[in-house]
């Protein structure tokens, strides 16, 4: 999205009475809030690998607007439940899988304990582990990202 359409958009918003505006285009999605809690005007934009700031008129609310990056490439493994995530079976025992591990599949990827119930949490594609998104012991909540397998 380009600085003037970025521009026109903060304006409309500090000029109406609307006190949040969120805007995809593509990949890109801005997201401009409205506050009056500072005396200046602030625009932050933050991109996939840089983030800017460019200070606005000193007048007007804050305004904040953030470009979120894309999404990772690859099958996403989400959590089905909420509960608390687990790498390995039991503690001392090595992980189910690595970043870098083949999986096939069926394969079980963590556990995920909720309501001292143990689920194992199986991978639906077979591939090659890129990513590890949570660590070992924290809570999860319904559809977070845990996986990414390439």
């Amino acid at each position: 999205m380009d600085l003037r359409k970025l521009k026109t958009l903060i304006d409309l918003v500090a000029e109406s009475d609307i006190a949040e505006l969120e805007v995809t285009e593509g990949e890109s999605k801005v997201r401009i809030v409205k506050s009056s809690a500072q005396p200046h005007n602030q625009m932050v934009m933050m991109q996939p690998h840089a983030a800017q700031a460019a200070p606005q008129a000193a007048t007007a609310p804050v305004i904040a607007a953030v470009v979120t990056p894309p999404e990772p490439v690859g099958y996403v493994v989400k959590s089905p439940m909420v509960g608390t995530f687990y790498r390995c079976a039991a503690p001392g025992t090595p992980p189910f899988v690595e970043i870098g591990s083949s999986v096939k599949e069926g394969d079980t990827v963590c556990i995920i304990e909720a309501m001292k119930l143990l689920n194992e949490i199986d991978t639906e594609v077979g591939g090659v582990v890129t990513q590890i998104l949570v660590e070992n012991g924290q809570p999860v909540e319904f559809g977070q990202p845990l996986f990414i397998i390439g």
